[in-house]
């Protein structure tokens, strides 16, 4: 009897022990994460090559659009080659400064995906 209960103290003890270590485990990541990224994005900003735009044609396969310092280039990424394509006119380009790009919160996708199957109900489309 006495076998049994220190056998359950024991049991939740350890069960303890492994949820603060999966925590602590999660927290170091977390924040190694957001430094490495913070660090990486302070690298970027003071080069002179940024990449603008990006498509993917295939697995492995890109399509890029490349400022090298005040001449933008499009650039094929293969899995092990990058050719260059073509040097392009800074007026063929449509060029955004970011501000019209809108962080929706999980909240605001969550409700227009709800509005959009109400919608959907409503119409009869929902099979």
């Amino acid at each position: 009897m006495i076998l049994t209960i220190s056998g359950g103290a024991d049991s939740y003890i350890q069960f303890m022990t492994v949820l603060i270590l999966f925590l602590l485990v999660l927290a170091i990541t977390w924040f190694v994460t957001r430094w490495m990224a913070g660090y990486h994005r302070g690298r970027i900003s003071n080069t002179n090559i940024e990449v603008l735009d990006m498509i993917s044609l295939s697995n492995n396969k890109y399509i890029q659009i490349v400022r090298v310092g005040q001449k933008y280039l499009a650039v094929a990424i293969c899995k092990d080659t990058v050719t260059m394509l073509t040097e392009i006119p800074e007026q063929d380009l449509i060029l955004s400064d970011g501000s019209e790009l809108k962080t929706m919160s999980f909240r605001d996708v969550l409700n227009k995906v709800q509005k959009k199957n109400i919608l959907e109900k409503e119409d009869g489309r929902d099979e």
